[in-house]
């Protein structure tokens, strides 16, 4: 029997692509999907495309779609400022569930991912770990403007929300801009083929802090649990993989994957230093013949340099996701070196 039928937003991210495999894996949903390409996932699944931006464009692609029961929104365009990037990813978000309420009468829950920047990650030292009811910074934040929108919206309604919070996402994606492995492991092939060690990139203090990421499988499940679960309605949570570490811990491993010495760490901009070496990575290409992506669109480096600048403990409680019933956990080590082995069998990296 079937739970319903799901529209996930923004299928081809790192977090929305996972979001769809996991839901078409389960077969016990019927799969929409809304992106701007079609996602290079295989499966038994609509897709749709729409200019988020564009109210009537997202009413038009939903229109025929009457029996969806549950929004999953994991959209995001990028903006030059922090008030624009609210502004216009909020306006998103309601043109999206505007659509899907005057075509769906039967609507039951709306997911939306944040992240831990909800707690002023981003602006510096927070307290930590963080906690769901901690108090908010000050604005702007597109998480609370995405939050209090679809919370106002929901009001008096039938249908109920969750959020989730993660933090550095990590799993395959390709064209994502906040993909901290491929960043990673771009990096370090780039440096091998130099003939460089690998060297921790970011603030020495960075290298030494504790960190946290979220598995994008880990991720999908607990999204498709919290928008199914009746105690987790009109809540959210944080989602980690549960474990911490610090990057001097885990880059001997790396180093170790990608057959390099390891060097101390050098705080340099990966956004400045990587802008010249799309010829680099051509020749790297046609020499390990690897898959034609193009390197702009590879790495995100000024991700890389916004993670590996955070000089302070990065912790989010899970304790409230634990107690309302998901229990789940992963090694992030194991995490990491699971999906350069995958974009290695790809011939995405060398």
């Amino acid at each position: 029997m079937k739970r319903g039928k799901a529209l996930v937003v923004g299928a081809t991210g790192v977090v929305g692509r996972y979001l769809l495999m996991h839901l078409l894996g389960r077969g016990e949903w019927d799969v929409v999907a809304l992106s701007r390409r079609r996602p290079d996932v295989a499966g038994d699944y609509l897709h749709l495309c729409a200019d988020l931006t564009d109210a009537d464009d997202c009413r038009a692609s939903l229109a025929g779609q009457r029996d969806v029961t549950h929004v999953f929104y994991a959209a995001y365009l990028d903006q030059p400022d922090t008030a624009s990037l609210a502004r216009v990813n909020t306006a998103m978000l309601e043109n999206v569930v505007d659509a899907a309420e005057r075509a769906a009468p039967g609507l039951q829950h709306v997911n939306l991912v944040e992240g831990t920047k909800w707690y002023g990650s981003h602006l510096g030292p927070f307290k930590t770990p963080a906690k769901e009811s901690d108090p908010r910074h000050m604005p702007p934040n597109m998480y609370y403007d995405q939050q209090d929108a679809l919370e106002a919206r929901q009001r008096g309604k039938a249908w109920s929300w969750s959020a989730v919070r993660p933090h550095a996402v990590c799993g395959f994606s390709l064209g994502s801009p906040m993909n901290l492995t491929l960043v990673l492991a771009v990096y370090a092939s780039i440096s091998k083929a130099l003939g460089m060690p690998l060297a921790f990139p970011g603030k020495p203090g960075a290298y030494r802090t504790l960190y946290q990421c979220t598995d994008s499988g880990l991720l999908a499940r607990a999204i498709e649990w919290m928008a199914t679960q009746p105690q987790c309605a009109n809540q959210a949570y944080n989602i980690t993989n549960g474990d911490l570490f610090r990057w001097e811990n885990l880059f001997p491993r790396f180093a170790r994957f990608f057959d390099m010495e390891l060097a101390p760490p050098r705080h340099i901009s990966l956004t400045r230093l990587m802008a010249d070496k799309a010829g680099l990575w051509q020749r790297l290409a046609a020499r390990h013949d690897l898959a034609p992506h193009s390197y702009e669109q590879l790495a995100g480096w000024a991700f890389g340099d916004f993670v590996f600048g955070s000089d302070y403990d990065i912790v989010s409680d899970m304790g409230k996701a634990r107690r309302a019933g998901f229990c789940e956990s992963l090694d992030s080590e194991q995490m990491f070196l699971d999906l350069f082995s995958q974009f290695r069998a790809a011939r995405v990296i060398p």
